[in-house]
This record gives C-alpha cells, structure tokens and sequence, in this order.
C-alpha cells in the first residue's frame, strides 16, 4: 500500500485539487482489511497453502484455476512493480545527479539482488523496518509543515480561500472542465466505485492475503489486519493532506508526484528533508521487494504442474527472469504513477474479488466458473481500462472499468455454475474450511482480540467530532459558508463526510467483535 504509489502518485493527485475529498471520505477502501480478514483471510490460513493461487487451485482441485490465478498475479503484480520502479527512479534522479534510467537500473538492482538473497522472510523484516522509518518521518515531516503555515485550522482555511485552485479543500475537489469529472456528482460516483474496488483489493489482493498465510494463528490475522486499517487511514491523512497544503508554499509545480520530493528539499531543514526522502525510498523498496517476491514465487510455483520439488536456484533464476521483463517494460512505459496504479491495482478486484469470496461462501460455484470468472474479470477490467488510458474511449464515471470487469465476473461464475456440479472433493474441501482450528478457540486469546473492533467504534464516535472542529468549521469559515449566526452549515457535503465516519465505523467494530466471539469462544 505505502510506496511511490501514494508518496508521490496520490500526493501529486491531491495536490492538484482533491485533497477535500481524500481527507473527509471515511476510508471505504481500507475497511476491505477487516472483511477481508473476517470472510477470506482466515479461512485462506487454514488452507496452508504456499500462495494464493496455490490455495483456489486446491479449493477447486482444478490446476486450470491455480494457472489462472497465478498469470493475474505475474501481469498484475508485475505492472504494480513496474510503477514502483519508475517512481524510485523519479525519486533517486531527482535528488542525485543520476539521469532517469540510470536510476531505473539502481532501483532495479537494489531491491532484485535483496530479494533474491532474502526471501519472504528478509522482506517481511525489512518491510517492517522500513514501515517505521517512513512513518516516522512523515509524522514529523507534516507536523513541521503544518506548524510552520500557521497550524491545521489556518492551513484549511487558507486552502479554502486558494484562488489557483478553487475547491480543493471541499468534498468533491477540484472539478468541470480540464478534469476528469464535470460535476460534484461524478467525482462522487467515481470515488465511491474506486473505494469499493479497493476493498475487495485489501481484502484479497496477493500482497495481503500472502501474509495471512504466514501468519502466526488466525488471531494474529484478524488484529493485524484491523490496526493495518488504522495505520492506512493515519498515514493516508498525513500524505494527502501534506500534498494539498504544498500550495500554500508554491502553486505551480508542474510534475505533481514530485510535489513531496519539492518540499522535502525546500520547506524543511535539511536532515529532516533526507529522512523524508530515504523514507520514501524504503517505502519504494519495501513494496518492490514484496511485489517481485510474489510474482516470482508465481511463476515457479503456480504456472507450471511439477512432479519434483521445486529448488532454491531454480526460484532464483524465475524471479530474476521476471525481475528483467519489468527492467525492460520500465523504459517503454510512460510514468504515469497514479493512473496506473489505479488501472493496475483493480484488476484484483474484478478478477479475484468474486471467486475468492465464493470459493469460502457458495456451495454453488464449480471450478469451471472460477476459472471463467477469473479470466473474464480480468480481460473486462484490463481492456476497457486500456482503452481509457490510451485516450480510445471514454467512459462515464458509473462504467469504471473495475465495476465492469467484477460485474461481468460475477454474471459468469453464476451462469457457468449452473452448467456443471460440484464434485465431491471441491465440497469436503470448502466443509473443511469452515471448521475453526480448536488452538484458536481460546478464550485468552479472543480478548485480546476484541480490543481490536473496540477500537473500529471509537474510532468512529471520535474521528466525526475532529473532523468537524480541525477541518469543516476551518473550512466554512475560510470558504465563508457558515450560516449568518456563525454556526456550521450541517447540509453540506463536507460535514455529511465528516459524519459518516461513524455511519461506517461503528457497526462495523460491532458486527467484527460479534463474529469474532462467535468464532472463538470456547466450546462449553
């Protein structure tokens, strides 16, 4: 989730116009952590499968479908590295002397030779470390910024007031003509389909649900992945507001992603800017070395049916394959770091979404459907999103291509499934999902894994009331829409955002401890 991708794409994104509606929406996107955990994520770890892909093939008992699963990840994970390289090569050229491809090979090599050597447990290791330098440097990096422009209130008022960039504070952004949305009302549409599809991308993407595999019991699963919920929506804060405060210093930077680059060079003192910018680096590498580790352990172990064990140096050899096709591919594409991280990242959503969650929920689906799912949702979301991105056509905002490609995926698995049965083994396995570990029918350990969703309500009672004290009073005072007694304005669609935290957050906490109690508790 954390690397060029959000520290220069979507920085570079708000600090063009909508850092309104990146701050007020109420994270639709990283609630997919807590259901995807919930539905998916634990019933994945009793599989104890190697890989994601690994996993639906034995659910179906089908080889077809693990092949299927495994070319996604190859082509999806393998464009989401490609963006990520691009942007630590903009990153390294832009604070070295290094031309653009020369940093393309540094960036390349850093984070190959690492893997390659490591494994999944080295990068797990790093990736943590790493999360820790990027997070700390943010806090302070954003603290500094906003302290020195005179504190949160006066920043969102004088964003509000921004004559270069109208509306950039408010619920929709920046919007009509030269954007991609003509009114308020498609922004809307746009971002809620692109939320949603990011759920079901948190819930069950490869990255993430590689690591419920890993984990140490399915309690670890559940709470890890509700405070990785948290640390998203603190650090997603942090990032879009520090790219729509960058106005206020300077306006006119003309290639956005580089708009935190700018400020770690300009409006910090020196050794903070550094940490800053080695924060983003790691952040850049962290996730490199993520996405190469999977899309190498694909290729050798999902692609092909093998009848001997698969070695270490033959891993090696696939992975370092793989890594020199996104070598290659890195200096055709144009980088374009936020668009294609939205085009490339949904393709999980429309793919995997519907079959990852009826492979643990319908007794209905056959693995002829999973398979016809995967390959539909796949090509129904990569085509028309292809066609958009070269400027071909041009869809409207309720024909997102990841709506289309989920939408189509899951008419297919419905209508295939009607056309074939279920075998004997595809229902034992699914029946031997649903049984719940007897370790982790522990009352200790459930808990402490209550804690967790106790945190989703309060988290929900108490983010409204400061998004409203530290963001819509500020603004409607900057914007000068507070009514003619000085109250706020409760009709507006900047304080119903504000509210809506609660809306989403508090019967999601509830809901979450009721499963979990449920799930765990000990048998009397």
């Amino acid at each position: 989730m954390f690397s060029t991708s959000i520290f220069m794409g979507e920085a570079g994104f708000t600090y063009d116009g909508q850092m309104g509606p990146y701050i007020l929406f109420p994270g639709i996107a990283v609630v997919g952590y807590v259901y995807g955990s919930l539905l998916f994520g634990t019933y994945l770890r009793r599989s104890c499968a190697p890989t994601v892909a690994d996993f639906l093939g034995r659910r179906f008992n089908s080889h077809r479908v693990q092949q299927a699963a495994g070319i996604t990840i190859i082509l999806g994970l393998g464009g989401y590295l490609l963006v990520v390289t691009q942007g630590a090569a903009m990153l390294l050229s832009g604070v070295t002397d290094l031309s653009y491809f020369q940093a393309i090979v540094l960036a390349w090599l850093s984070y190959t030779l690492f893997t390659m050597y490591a494994g999944s447990k080295g990068v797990i290791i790093t990736d943590t470390l790493m999360f820790l330098l990027f997070t700390g440097a943010t806090v302070f990096f954003v603290f500094y910024i906003v302290g020195d422009l005179g504190g949160v209130a006066t920043v969102i008022e004088n964003l509000a007031r921004l004559e270069s960039k109208p509306d950039i504070a408010s619920w929709h952004g920046v919007i009509g003509p030269g954007t991609e949305w003509p009114t308020g009302m498609d922004y809307l549409i746009w971002a809620l389909i692109v939320d949603m599809a990011w759920g079901v991308v948190y819930a069950v993407g490869p990255w993430q649900a590689s690591r419920h595999l890993m984990a140490k019991n399915e309690h670890v699963v559940v709470r890890a992945s509700i405070y990785a919920c948290f640390a998203v929506i603190f650090m997603q804060i942090l990032i879009y507001g520090a790219g729509g405060v960058i106005n206020l210093a300077n306006p006119d930077i003309s290639q956005s992603e580089t708009v935190m680059i700018w400020a770690a060079r300009n409006l910090v003192p020196e050794f903070l800017g550094a940490v800053l910018l080695a924060g983003i680096v790691a952040a850049a590498l962290s996730s490199a070395s993520t996405f190469l580790s999977l899309v190498g352990f694909s290729v050798s172990n999902d692609i092909i049916r093998r009848d001997m064990p698969l070695t270490l140096k033959t891993s090696r050899w696939l992975m370092l394959a793989t890594g020199l096709v996104v070598l290659v591919a890195s200096f055709f594409f144009p980088p374009r770091i936020f668009w294609l991280m939205l085009f490339i990242g949904t393709v999980f959503a429309s793919s995997w979404g519907p079959v990852a969650f009826m492979s643990i929920w319908s007794k209905r689906i056959t693995a002829a459907a999973a398979f016809w799912g995967i390959v539909t949702g796949f090509v129904f979301n990569v085509v028309p999103a292809a066609l958009e991105y070269l400027g071909l056509i041009s869809l409207p905002s309720y024909f997102n291509p990841a709506l289309i490609g989920a939408v189509v995926s899951l008419v297919t698995i419905l209508v295939v499934s009607r056309l074939g049965r279920v075998t004997r083994a595809e229902q034992v396995y699914r029946m031997r999902l649903h049984q719940t570990p007897a370790a982790d029918r522990n009352a200790a350990r459930t808990r402490v894994t209550l804690i967790a969703p106790v945190l989703l309500v309060l988290y929900g009672c108490v983010m409204p009331v400061l998004l409203i004290k530290f963001y819509v009073v500020p603004y409607q005072t900057g914007a000068g829409r507070l009514l003619a007694d000085g109250s706020i304005d409760w009709w507006t669609g900047e304080t119903l955002l504000a509210l809506a935290s609660a809306v989403l957050y508090i019967p999601l906490g509830l809901i979450s401890a009721a499963v979990i109690r449920r799930r765990y508790q000990p048998l009397a």
